[in-house]
């Protein structure tokens, strides 16, 4: 992540929208991205396609696995203010 940030760095004057440009992203930052989701790909063992799609389709699925084995959420209860 901290190369994501430092090649964003590199171009101050530059809105997110800018760098994010699929036509005129830099190169630096497209290198950065692609490291990082290697990494990710690695640590998650992630073997599936290399689209943004079947990436993001995967880790919710994961998410969603991970999350129905946490206990329901309980509501709190208030306490009433005493007038």
């Amino acid at each position: 992540m901290q190369t994501i940030l430092d090649a964003r760095a590199l171009y101050p004057e530059s809105s997110l929208a800018d760098l994010y440009d699929p036509l005129s992203m830099p190169p630096e930052l497209v290198k950065a991205h692609s490291s990082l989701d290697r990494a990710v790909d690695a640590a998650y063992q992630y073997k599936g396609g290399k689209d943004d799609a079947a990436r993001v389709a995967f880790f919710f699925d994961r998410y969603q696995k991970l999350t129905s084995l946490l206990p329901a959420a309980v509501g709190k209860k208030t306490r009433k203010s005493r007038s």
